[in-house]
């Protein structure tokens, strides 16, 4: 299937609340000479507040307007009736857009969700890195009423790495998450209806538990370092206790050697932390006390 031409200038409204997400649409929408009339972010529900939507408010360049509301339907919906966009966009935002809204922009309402859909719908695309799913993407899709379902305008997708870093991880998706952008922009305007997914071979991406953050040495040492890269691509927030001391693990290091010692035993010092006996070999562990 080919892609559609590229679409001609849009007016369009962005709902983000992470700015790595505000700056794809930022950067797509400068390539390719299109405006963006309202940005939309929030601190987010009560149960689950998303900071980051400060660094939206300060990426939007001066000019362009933005809207911080939890209120969607009683303060959104009447300003974006007012702008008439062409299209509705949204890409890290924590509630679902109302139908009202969605259907005030001429070509519809589409989603980015960063991962190979059906494959991790859900709030926390990590847990593709976390449980070592063999593919890393994202989805552009239309939006409906259930987070994550609606029919596929566009997706890529690339194998996980074999040795899973924040940089190896950092090379892939955001090429990814651009491609499936622009593709599924230029099919959602062409009028393209998208492709059903297979609803049964979805999966829930859900927020890490408060266990999940701590590692343990009796994992294998590909495990370790793939599990602390998915809680530290943002900020770090992986953890262990070892030998009663508890850490925060900043970075882990796969060491090419044999076992030397149980799991669990620090078997060297380091200026930044320490090396780490896990169950299969050892890992260069940057850590400091908690």
């Amino acid at each position: 299937m080919s892609t559609p031409a590229q679409p001609p200038s849009l007016r369009i409204v962005t709902f983000n609340v992470l700015p790595l997400a505000y700056n794809v649409v930022s950067q797509w929408a400068m390539q390719g000479g299109h405006q963006i009339a309202l940005v939309v972010t929030t601190p987010g529900p009560t149960s689950r507040r998303t900071p980051t939507y400060q660094g939206v408010v300060n990426s939007v360049a001066p000019g362009i307007d933005v809207l911080v509301t939890t209120r969607l339907r009683k303060v959104a919906l009447p300003l974006i009736r007012a702008l008439e966009p062409d299209l509705i966009v949204s890409f890290s935002f924590p509630y679902r857009i109302p139908p009202e809204i969605c259907t005030l922009a001429r070509y519809g309402a589409v989603n980015l969700h960063p991962t190979a859909l059906p494959a991790y719908r859900g709030p926390n695309p990590m847990r593709v890195i976390y449980e070592g799913y063999p593919l890393i993407g994202a989805t552009l899709h239309w939006t409906e009423e259930e987070f994550d379902t609606g029919r596929i305008l566009a997706q890529r997708t690339a194998p996980l790495p074999a040795i899973v870093t924040p940089e190896a991880i950092m090379s892939l998706w955001p090429p990814l998450i651009f491609g499936a952008f622009a593709e599924g922009i230029a099919r959602a305007v062409a009028g393209e209806a998208g492709a059903q997914q297979d609803h049964s071979q979805a999966s829930y991406a859900a927020e890490f538990t408060a266990k999940e953050y701590w590692l343990t040495p009796q994992e294998a040492r590909e495990v370790f370092q793939r599990k602390c890269t998915a809680l530290n691509l943002w900020q770090p927030t992986a953890k262990a206790r070892i030998n009663d001391q508890s850490y925060l693990l900043a970075s882990v290091e796969q060491m090419d050697d044999q076992i030397i010692a149980a799991p669990g035993t620090i078997t060297e010092q380091t200026e930044q932390g320490f090396v780490l006996q896990v169950a299969n070999g050892r890992v260069r562990v940057q850590a400091s006390k908690l």
